[in-house]
C-alpha cells in the first residue's frame, strides 16, 4: 500500500473495496484490530515516557481522502486505542482569516505534535494543492512550487525526530454516494450532510487527477503515501492499525532507566509510618 516515489499514478486502476493484505473478511479484521489495541497503547505509553528523558521522537499521521472516506471514522476507532492525553488531534476546516494572512504551512506548524505525542491530521497541509488546484484558489505557478515546500517541510520535520504517516483514503464514486443517501434517509445524520458535497462530487474527475499529482510528486524516503482500500470501513481500520503499530514498533520506545535510587526509596517508603496528629 506504499506509494512509490515519483510513480505515476492512475487511481482507477485501484480498487477501492480491495483487500490486498491481510484479513480477508470483516469477523477477522475486526478481531485482528482489536488484538492490536492493548500493544498500541503499550507503545504509545513507551513513546511518552520515553520523552521525559530526553526523547524528542513523535508521530503524526495525516489522514486525506475525498468527503465520506473515514477520517472521522479513523479517528473515533483507530485513535480510540490510544490515550487521548498523549494525543493531538486537528480537524483542519476553510482557513481563517487570521491563518489567511500567513503561509499556507503556519497553521500546520503551530498544529504539530509536541515530543511524545501522536499527533493526527484531519485534512492537512495537502488541502493547499488539492481543493486550490481544482477551484483554482492560487495561481498555477504558485501551486506547483507548494509540492518542493511540502516536500522540503515534511523531511525537515522527519530531521527533527517526527515520523510522519501519511494515509490517502481511497473511496469509490459509488461507495461515496451510498454514504451520502445513508446520511439523508437518517434524520440523526443530516448534521454530517453538507449540500456543498454535491458540487465537490461533481468535480470528482478533478479531485482525483489533484490526489494522483500529490501521491506522486509528494511521496517520498522520509514521508512516503499510503494508499489504504476506504471502501470497507473494517479494512480501512485494520490497515491504518496496522500502519500505526508497525511505525511505533520500528521506532522501539524504551522506558526510562531511573534516575534515582529505587532501593533506597523502597526503604525510605516502608520505613514511613503514619502518626495521628495531636488532638487540641
Amino acid at each position: 500500500m506504499r506509494v512509490p516515489g515519483g510513480a505515476k499514478i492512475d487511481l482507477s486502476s485501484y480498487e477501492a473495496g480491495a483487500t490486498p493484505t491481510g484479513p480477508q473478511d470483516k469477523a477477522a479484521g475486526l478481531a485482528a484490530t482489536a488484538r492490536m489495541g492493548e500493544h498500541l497503547a503499550d507503545l504509545q505509553e513507551r513513546l511518552w515516557a520515553a520523552s521525559t528523558a530526553g526523547d524528542r521522537r513523535r508521530v503524526l499521521l495525516v489522514l486525506q481522502g475525498m468527503d465520506t472516506s473515514g477520517k472521522g471514522g479513523t479517528v473515533k476507532h483507530v485513535i480510540g486505542h490510544f490515550n487521548p492525553s498523549g494525543c493531538r488531534i486537528r480537524a483542519f476546516k476553510t482557513p481563517t482569516a487570521e491563518e489567511r494572512k500567513h503561509s499556507f504551512l503556519w497553521r500546520i506548524r503551530r498544529a504539530l505534535p509536541e515530543v511524545g505525542e501522536i499527533g493526527i491530521f484531519d485534512r492537512s497541509h495537502y488541502e493547499d494543492v488539492l481543493i486550490a488546484r481544482v477551484r483554482e484558489l492560487a495561481p498555477h505557478k504558485e501551486i506547483n512550487h507548494r509540492y518542493s515546500e511540502i516536500n522540503r517541510f515534511e523531511k525537515s520535520l522527519a530531521d527533527d525526530g517526527v515520523t510522519v504517516v501519511k494515509v490517502f483514503l481511497h473511496i469509490s464514486y459509488e461507495q461515496q454516494r451510498r454514504r451520502l443517501l445513508e446520511r439523508l434517509d437518517n434524520p440523526d445524520k443530516y448534521w454530517k450532510f453538507n449540500v456543498g458535497d454535491i458540487e465537490e462530487r461533481a468535480l470528482w474527475p478533478a479531485y482525483q487527477r489533484a490526489y494522483e499529482i500529490a501521491l506522486d510528486r509528494c511521496s517520498t524516503p522520509e514521508a512516503p503515501w499510503y494508499l489504504i482500500p476506504a471502501d470497507r470501513k473494517w479494512y480501512r481500520n485494520w490497515a491504518i492499525s496496522k500502519l500505526l503499530l508497525e511505525h511505533l514498533e520500528a521506532l522501539d520506545p524504551q522506558y526510562p532507566k531511573a534516575d534515582f535510587d529505587v532501593e533506597e526509596s523502597r526503604k525510605r517508603l516502608l520505613a514511613q509510618t503514619l502518626t495521628s496528629p495531636a488532638r487540641l
